[in-house]
C-alpha cells in the first residue's frame, strides 16, 4: 500500500524545501520525493539531488546496526554488536578518558548534515554537561556572519526573499544560486519580467552566469576592490543617498575617503574587471534605487573574505536601497527566527553556576577547537584529544588539510565514535560506528536561512534496521554516566515547545500543535518588510561604515602561480550525496579541473588528460578540462567528491590549508595557490 507524506528537507541549503514523499508501507520503502506545490517558496519542485534521496535512504552501504572496529583504523572492517554492548563500551571508555585526562580530552565534531534543531544542535547538551572541549563551527558561515554583524548587527536577516520580484537591479555576487539556492530562481525570473536586470559576479562561468543578463568575472578574493570602485563612481556622480546616510549610518566620512582611492582603473588592475564595466554597473545599480544584492559565503573563503563581504554589503546602504521594497541585501534569513534558545544544546550550561557532580561538569571556560583546524587539533593539541565523537559531518573529506586529519584519525590512542547514515571515509576510521536515522525517521523542527517559513517534520517511516537518532544515543550515554540534567532527555516536542516560547511577535500564534497540523507556517514579519529603512541592529542602531573594510588580496607566486577554487557542484551537497551513483554519473563520474586556455598552454595541460595539482599542503591528480569558464590565473574543482571517485583516491582537501579569515576565524578554501604538473 502506498501513501504520501510531507517533510522538510534537512540539508544545509537556504531553501529548506517542503517535500511530498511517496512511501510503500508494506515494504517500508521510500519510492519518490517531490517538491511540495503548497509551499510558497518550494513551489512544487525539488533539486536534482533531492529527487535521488530514495537511493541514499536505501543505499546498500547504509549502516543499519551498531558496529565495532574489527581491523586496522581506516580499513572499514567492522563486526556487528548490540546497542547495549556499544553504549556500555563507549560509556566505559568515556569514564576512563575523563578520569585520567579530564573532560576536555573529549571533542565533538559536528556540523550541518541535518538542519533540524533537535538532531543538529541539541546533542551539544551532552558535551556541555560533561565539560568537553567545544567545537567552533567555522567551516562555512562564521566569516560571513561576522561581516554582516559588523555592518548591520545581530540578529542576521536581510530583505524578505519573497520581495525579490520588486527589485529593479540585482547583483548575484559570489553565489551560484542555480546550484545552491535553486528556489530563488522563479523570484529572479519575476523580477526580470518586472524590468530588473540581473548581473552575476563570480570568478568563473557557471549555470547562474548563463542565467544572468551579464556575467562579470573577477579575480578570486578581489571583491572588496570591485565594491570600492563601484562606490567610487557612485560617490563621484553624487548618486549616494545623503539623507539616508545622515540618519541611518555611522562612519561614512572615513569610508568615503577609502572608496575615493579606488578608481575604476585601479580596480581593473586588481580585479580584471574593465573600468568601463565598473562605471556602467555602478550607474545602473545606483539609479535603480530598489537594487538588491544576493550574496553568500563563497567570497568569504579568503584571508580577507569577511572584509570583502562587508565592502559588498555596504553598497545597498550607500544608495539607500533599504528604503524600497525589494532593495537591500540578503546573506541569511536565519536571524528572523526569534526562537527562545536558552536551553537549545544546553546553552544554559555555559552560563556558570552549575555545580560539578560526578561526570556532570559544565565548564563555561572549556577549551575551544576551531573545526577548520581539526587536523592540527588531532595531531598537535596539548593535552591531546583522546575521544572524538563525529556526527552530522564527514571531516576526512570536508575539513581542510586532509593529510593532518587522516594522521589524527589513525592514532591508536584516539577513541573515535561516528554516528552516520553512510559508510563515509570518516566512518571507516571509527572504533564504533553507530547507525543514524535520516530526516524521514525522526521528528524535528526546522528554520531556514533562505526564507521565512518554520517547519515541523513528523517521522514518515520507521527507522531502517536499528538506526537511532543522534539525541537518543547521547541520552543513553548520559544515563550511563548518571547525568541528571533534564534537558539531556528532552524529546523533539519538548525542545520545540521551549524554542517557540520566546514571545516574540514574529512567532505569535505559531505553536507546535499548529505546526503539526499545517507542516509549515510563515513568520509574522511585516508584509512590507524594510528592516533597515531607518537604521540597523547594531549597538548604535546605525549601519556601520566604520572601520572601512580593508582590501586583502590573495596573491599567487612564482612557485604556485594559480589560485584554486573549490565551489559546490550541482549534483552534490558537500559530501552528503557523494556515494549516490546516479548523481556521481550526472556530475561526470570523476572530479574534473577547469583550466583556462591561457593557463593550459603555459603549463602544458591538454584537454581530457590528467594533471597533477600541487599546493604547499599536498598534491592530487585530476582530469583537466580546458575551458573559458575560469578567470585566467584561476583553476576550479567543483564539488566535494568522495575520495574513491578520484583517480588517485584523494579528495580536494589534500590541497587546502588551515589558515583562517580576517573575521570569524573561518575557512579559506578558495585561496590556495597551486601549480600544475603535466603527467605526460
Amino acid at each position: 500500500m502506498t501513501r504520501t507524506a510531507r517533510a522538510t528537507c534537512p540539508l544545509d541549503c537556504p531553501d529548506a524545501c517542503s517535500l511530498v514523499l511517496t512511501i510503500d508501507d508494506g515494504a517500508n520503502r521510500l519510492l519518490k520525493v517531490e517538491g511540495d506545490p503548497a509551499h510558497p517558496f518550494t513551489r512544487g519542485f525539488a533539486c536534482v539531488k533531492t529527487y535521488r534521496y530514495p537511493e541514499r535512504h536505501h543505499h546498500p552501504e547504509r549502516p543499519l546496526y551498531p558496529m565495532r572496529r574489527a581491523g586496522p583504523k581506516g580499513s572499514g572492517s567492522f563486526e556487528r554488536v548490540s546497542w547495549e554492548e556499544a553504549l556500555d563500551a563507549i560509556a566505559e571508555r568515556l569514564r576512563e578518558v575523563i578520569d585520567r585526562h579530564g573532560p576536555q580530552a573529549v571533542l565533538p565534531y559536528h556540523y550541518a548534515g541535518t538542519m533540524g534543531l533537535h538532531q543538529y544542535e541539541h546533542p551539544l547538551a551532552f558535551f556541555r554537561a560533561i565539560g568537553a572541549s567545544a567545537l567552533d563551527t567555522t567551516i562555512c558561515a562564521t566569516a560571513g556572519s561576522a561581516a554582516w554583524e559588523a555592518t548591520y548587527g545581530a540578529p542576521r536577516y536581510g530583505i524578505d526573499p519573497e520581495d525579490v520580484p520588486k527589485a529593479r537591479f540585482i547583483f548575484l555576487w559570489g553565489i551560484n544560486s542555480l546550484h545552491t539556492n535553486t528556489h530563488l530562481t522563479p523570484l529572479l525570473k519575476e523580477a526580470r519580467h518586472n524590468g530588473a536586470r540581473i548581473v552575476h559576479v563570480d570568478p568563473y562561468a557557471n549555470l547562474t552566469s548563463r542565467f544572468a543578463d551579464e556575467h562579470v568575472k573577477l579575480r578570486p578574493g578581489s571583491d572588496a576592490a570591485l565594491a570600492y570602485a563601484l562606490a567610487h563612481v557612485i560617490l563621484r556622480e553624487g548618486l549616494h543617498d545623503a539623507a539616508y546616510l545622515g540618519r541611518a549610518a555611522q562612519g561614512f566620512a572615513e569610508y568615503r575617503a577609502a572608496a575615493e582611492a579606488w578608481t575604476p582603473e585601479r580596480a581593473e588592475a586588481v580585479t580584471g574587471v574593465p573600468a568601463a564595466t565598473i562605471e556602467r554597473l555602478a550607474l545602473e545599480f545606483a539609479r535603480a534605487k530598489a537594487s538588491f544584492i544576493r550574496t553568500s559565503y563563497g567570497m568569504t573563503r579568503h584571508p580577507g573574505g569577511a572584509s570583502a563581504q562587508r565592502a559588498v554589503l555596504l553598497l545597498p546602504a550607500l544608495i539607500g536601497a533599504w528604503q524600497y521594497p525589494g532593495g537591500g541585501a540578503l546573506l541569511s534569513a536565519s536571524g528572523a527566527f526569534r526562537l527562545e534558545r536558552t536551553y537549545l544544546g544546553g546553552a544554559h550550561l555555559l552560563r556558570g553556576g552549575h555545580e560539578p557532580k560526578g561526570y556532570f561538569r559544565p565548564n563555561p571556560a572549556a577549551r575551544h577547537v576551531n573545526m577548520s583546524q581539526l587536523g592540527s587539533a588531532l595531531t598537535r593539541l596539548d593535552p591531546p584529544v583522546r575521544a572524538l565523537f563525529v556526527f552530522n559531518s564527514n571531516p576526512l573529506v570536508v575539513a581542510p588539510s586532509t593529510a593532518l586529519v587522516q594522521q589524527g584519525l589513525a592514532r591508536e590512542d584516539l577513541f573515535t565514535v561516528v554516528l552516520e547514515q553512510a559508510l563515509t571515509e570518516t566512518a571507516r576510521y571509527a572504533d564504533y560506528l553507530l547507525p543514524a536515522t535520516t530526516f524521514l525517521e525522526h521528528p524535528d523542527l526546522y528554520t531556514a536561512y533562505g526564507h521565512f517559513y518554520l517547519s515541523w517534520n513528523e517521522p514518515a517511516m520507521p527507522p531502517q534496521g536499528e538506526a537511532r537518532p543522534n539525541t537518543w544515543v547521547f541520552a543513553e550515554l548520559a544515563r550511563r554516566l548518571g547525568l541528571e540534567e533534564p534537558t539531556l532527555y528532552w524529546s523533539a516536542e519538548d525542545l520545540a515547545r521551549s524554542l517557540l516560547s520566546s514571545g516574540h511577535p514574529w512567532l505569535e500564534g505559531i505553536s507546535l500543535e499548529r505546526l503539526k497540523a499545517e507542516g509549515f507556517v510563515r513568520l509574522n514579519t511585516p508584509r512590507e518588510f524594510l528592516p533597515f529603512k531607518d537604521g540597523a541592529n547594531t549597538q548604535s542602531g546605525k549601519v556601520r561604515f566604520d572601520p572601512p573594510p580593508p582590501v586583502t588580496l590573495t596573491e599567487p607566486d612564482e612557485e604556485f602561480p594559480l589560485i584554486l577554487m573549490t565551489p559546490p557542484a550541482k549534483h552534490f551537497l558537500n559530501s552528503t550525496y557523494g556515494h549516490v551513483e546516479r548523481l556521481v554519473q550526472g556530475e561526470g563520474g570523476e572530479p574534473v579541473l577547469l583550466v583556462h586556455p591561457q593557463d593550459a598552454a603555459a603549463h602544458g595541460v591538454q584537454d581530457g588528460r590528467r594533471v597533477r595539482i600541487r599546493s604547499r599542503h599536498g598534491a592530487v591528480v585530476r582530469k583537466a578540462r580546458v575551458s573559458e569558464a575560469p578567470m585566467p590565473g584561476t583553476v576550479v574543482l567543483e564539488g566535494t567528491w568522495w575520495e574513491r571517485y578520484a583517480p588517485d583516491g584523494k579528495g580536494v582537501n589534500w590541497l587546502t590549508g588551515e589558515h583562517l579569515t580576517d573575521l570569524g576565524a573561518g575557512s579559506t578554501f578558495h585561496s590556495n595557490p597551486v601549480r600544475l604538473e603535466s603527467l605526460d
